[in-house]
C-alpha cells in the first residue's frame, strides 16, 4: 500500500528581499533611459537639452519637496527661500568672487544647508499649518532683505551672462543637463537607498506616526532636522543651476512663490509619501505645460481643477491610486521575509 505524497519539506532558512520581477525589469530600463539621457548632448536639439534640464530640476525639487511632507511630515510652503538663496549664490560667488560658474552649484548647496539651521530653529517652533504660513514669511523676509541689498542690484536684477561667456554653448547646455541628471536621478536614488536604511526605517515611522514613533525610540526632532537641512541643501543646488539656464537673477523671479506650487502639484498630483509619484507628477505637469502653452490662463485653470480633483477623489495621487488597484512599486522599500526550498 502506498504513502500519500509528503508536501515538500522547507528548511528554516529564509531570504530578506523587498524586489520585486516589476522592480528588477524597472531597474533595467531607467539605467538605459538614464545613459539615453546622458548622451543627449551629442544628439538632441538645444531645445530638447533644455527642456530636459528643466524637467530634472524639477523633478530634484519635488522629490525634496516629497521628503519633506511625505515623509518627514513637514509641509513647508517657503522652499523658495532656498531656491532663491542658490539663485544669489551665482551673483555673489560668480559675478563678485569669480568662482567657476557650475563650481557653484555644490557651493550653493553647503550655503543651503547653512541657511537651514537658524531657518529650522524659527519654524520648528510652528506646528501644522502655521508652520506652512512660518515657512512662507520666511521665504517673503529673504526676497525683501535681497530686494533692499544694493550690493546684489537690489529688485532690478543682474544678468549673469558674464559667468558664462567664455564657455561655448554646447558645453554649458551638456553639463547644464549632467549636472540636473546628478540632482534629479541621483537625488531619488539618494532618497530610495536612504529609505532602504535604518534611517529610512524612522522616517518612514515619523510618517505614519510620530506619538508611535516616539515610543518606539525615534527621534523624531533628529529626524525633521536631518530632512529640513538635507532638502534645503538640494534646494539651493537647484536653484543655482535653473538660473544657469535663464541667465538672468532677480528677487521677484528667485523667490517666486512658483517654485513652491511646482513642488505641490507634482507631488500631491504624482503621490505623496512614494518616490514614483513625483517622477509620474513631473511628466503630467510638463505634458500639460506643453499641451496647452497656447491657451493662456486655461492652462493655470486645468492645473488648479486637476489639482482640486486628485485632492478630493484620489488623496495619494495617482500612483497611489495605481498601487492600491495592482499593488505595482518600482522603487519597493517593504521587506518582505521568503522561505527557501530545499533542493
Amino acid at each position: 500500500m502506498s504513502t500519500p505524497a509528503s508536501p515538500p519539506a522547507y528548511t528554516s532558512a529564509r531570504r530578506v528581499t523587498s524586489a520585486t520581477p516589476l522592480s528588477l525589469w524597472a531597474s533595467v530600463i531607467g539605467l538605459c533611459l538614464l545613459l539615453l539621457i546622458a548622451s543627449m548632448p551629442w544628439w538632441a536639439e538645444r531645445s530638447t537639452l533644455r527642456l530636459g534640464t528643466e524637467f530634472l530640476c524639477v523633478l530634484a525639487l519635488a522629490q525634496m519637496w516629497n521628503l519633506l511632507a511625505g515623509y518627514g511630515g513637514l509641509a513647508s510652503m517657503g522652499q523658495q527661500a532656498f531656491v532663491g538663496l542658490g539663485a544669489y549664490c551665482l551673483v555673489v560667488f560668480g559675478l563678485q568672487w569669480g568662482l567657476p560658474v557650475f563650481w557653484i552649484v555644490p557651493v550653493a548647496g553647503v550655503i543651503g544647508a547653512l541657511v537651514a539651521v537658524p531657518t529650522a530653529l524659527v519654524v520648528f517652533r510652528l506646528r501644522g499649518a502655521y508652520f506652512a504660513i512660518g515657512t512662507w514669511v520666511v521665504a517673503e523676509v529673504f526676497r525683501l532683505l535681497i530686494t533692499n541689498l544694493p550690493q546684489v542690484s537690489g529688485g532690478s536684477g543682474l544678468s549673469i551672462a558674464p559667468l558664462l561667456s567664455e564657455l561655448d554653448v554646447e558645453v554649458r547646455d551638456a553639463w547644464s543637463l549632467w549636472l540636473a541628471l546628478t540632482l534629479g536621478a541621483g537625488g531619488t536614488m539618494a532618497l530610495y537607498a536612504l529609505l532602504r536604511s535604518r534611517w529610512g526605517l524612522a522616517l518612514t515611522a515619523v510618517r505614519d506616526s510620530e506619538p508611535a514613533s516616539e515610543s518606539l525610540g525615534v527621534s523624531v526632532p533628529r529626524i525633521k532636522w536631518m530632512v529640513y537641512i538635507a532638502a534645503g541643501a538640494a534646494s539651493a543646488m537647484v536653484g543655482a543651476l535653473l538660473f544657469i539656464t535663464k541667465l538672468r537673477v532677480s528677487p521677484d523671479a528667485a523667490f517666486s512663490m512658483e517654485w513652491t506650487s511646482l513642488m505641490f502639484f507634482a507631488v500631491v498630483i504624482g503621490g505623496i509619501g512614494t518616490l514614483e509619484g513625483p517622477i509620474l507628477g513631473a511628466l503630467v505637469y510638463f505634458a500639460l505645460r506643453e499641451w496647452l502653452s497656447d491657451q493662456g490662463s486655461w492652462y493655470l485653470i486645468v492645473l488648479g481643477l486637476l489639482t482640486v480633483a486628485v485632492v478630493l477623489w484620489a488623496p495619494g495621487g495617482i500612483w497611489g491610486a495605481l498601487t492600491r488597484r495592482w499593488d505595482i512599486h518600482l522603487f519597493p522599500v517593504r521587506r518582505r521575509v521568503l522561505p527557501l526550498r530545499e533542493r
